[in-house]
């Protein structure tokens, strides 16, 4: 496997070589003080060009960074629509085990980059035309305290999306009822957790990208209780999983309410609980629910 160094000597090399491209910037956790390294980080990097088609009439221009296992270029498919603008995208996974996710940016009247953008670095900049920016952080991925009102909206979506669960799971619809359990119930949870996490390190935390740093934060107990939520493929199994989850939202917004200052919907919690275990005992050729 190529090591970091020889990486960025290969991308700073290539760059440096083509006068279409002006700057390379660096971005994501290889700039993040506080993230793991490991072998499997990515190289974000964006080369900042004077023009973008010259680039894309060329494909076979990227073969430079190596022997390819796979790449995508999301601009390019059209099951995905673009999402970076007037950018185009090279995201690449080498036989080496290396992966770049290159971006060209075309310069403009915006600038260079986002500079907003804490973690960013400036690698490469023939024309002095990056600013001086602060030593990467990840400080605006850090957990933020919820503003007013988002902390009754999470808990009425959770509650409110759980009966979505149960109504699959009692009409039969497992994927319909495994859907909105990971996809629209899930969410709140975690965000839930995320906001326990945050209070209990001053907001200063970031739990990562799907809270997938969650883990170092939350208690043993607790983190054992979230896995409980993620089913298996059956119905019994779903059910299970749909009220660890409740047990696990109900736990943790009561204690982040009590911090927050906020308002935990205790009636709204009992009177959909009692109807999901209603539910959940309901006979298959019930005529009506009551």
């Amino acid at each position: 496997m190529r090591s970091e160094r020889e990486m960025l000597e290969l991308i700073l090399g290539v760059a440096a070589a083509d006068e279409r491209v002006r700057g390379v910037t660096m971005e994501g956790s290889r700039n993040n003080p506080c993230a793991p390294r490991d072998m499997f980080q990515d190289y974000d990097v964006s080369f900042h060009v004077t023009e973008l088609q010259p680039f894309l009439d060329q494909p076979e221009w990227v073969d430079v960074f190596g022997e390819r296992i796979i790449m995508q270029m999301p601009e390019a498919m059209s099951m995905f629509p673009p999402e970076l603008g007037g950018r185009f995208s090279y995201l690449m996974l080498f036989t080496d085990g290396n992966r770049i996710d290159l971006i060209l940016a075309p310069l403009g009247e915006n600038g260079p980059f986002p500079p907003e953008d804490r973690l960013v670095k400036v690698l490469l900049d023939k024309d002095g035309l990056f600013p001086q920016t602060a030593p990467p952080t990840d400080r605006d991925y850090w957990v933020k305290r919820p503003e007013t009102g988002f902390f009754t909206d999470c808990c009425n979506e959770f509650w409110w999306v759980s009966t979505y669960v149960a109504k699959g799971l009692w009409r039969k619809e497992l994927l319909y009822a495994q859907e909105h359990l990971n996809r629209f119930l899930r969410p709140m949870l975690l965000t839930m957790l995320d906001w326990q996490v945050g209070l209990q390190n001053g907001f200063s935390v970031s739990t990562g990208k799907h809270g997938k740093y969650l883990e170092k934060h939350l208690p043993r107990e607790r983190w054992e209780e979230l896995l409980s939520t993620y089913a298996a493929g059956s119905y019994p199994a779903v059910w299970e999983a749909l009220f660890a989850a409740t047990r696990l939202f109900r736990r943790t917004a009561r204690e982040a309410a009590a911090q927050l200052g906020s308002h935990y919907p205790e009636e709204e919690d009992r009177r959909v609980s009692a109807y999901l275990e209603h539910v959940r005992q309901l006979p298959e050729d019930a005529a009506s629910i009551y």
